[in-house]
């Protein structure tokens, strides 16, 4: 979630400085909800899998691995529309 915040910082800094429109805006912000939205998810997911079973279990292993994917995957589809927003900007 750090790092998440991190770059959430710098991506709104780069949207500032390169005065993107609007609708690149609405882009960036959907993407920076879905992000932080899927890690509290994952937090939950897994604050929850350790309440039900706090020894270690494959099955609950694997719980957790699945939400933390779905973090990995919201993260790639947020990476490619911020290059897709700022491509023409920064280069």
């Amino acid at each position: 979630m750090q790092i998440h915040g991190m770059v959430t910082v710098v991506v709104v800094a780069l949207g500032f400085y390169y005065r993107i429109t609007s609708e690149e805006w609405t882009a960036i912000l959907l993407c920076i909800g879905l992000v932080l939205v899927l890690e509290i998810l994952n937090t939950a997911i897994e604050t929850l899998v350790d309440l039900v079973q706090p020894d270690h279990d494959p099955l609950a292993g694997k719980v957790k691995d699945i939400a933390a994917g779905a973090v990995l995957v919201g993260t790639i589809v947020a990476v490619a529309i911020g290059i897709i927003v700022f491509w023409k900007h920064v280069w």
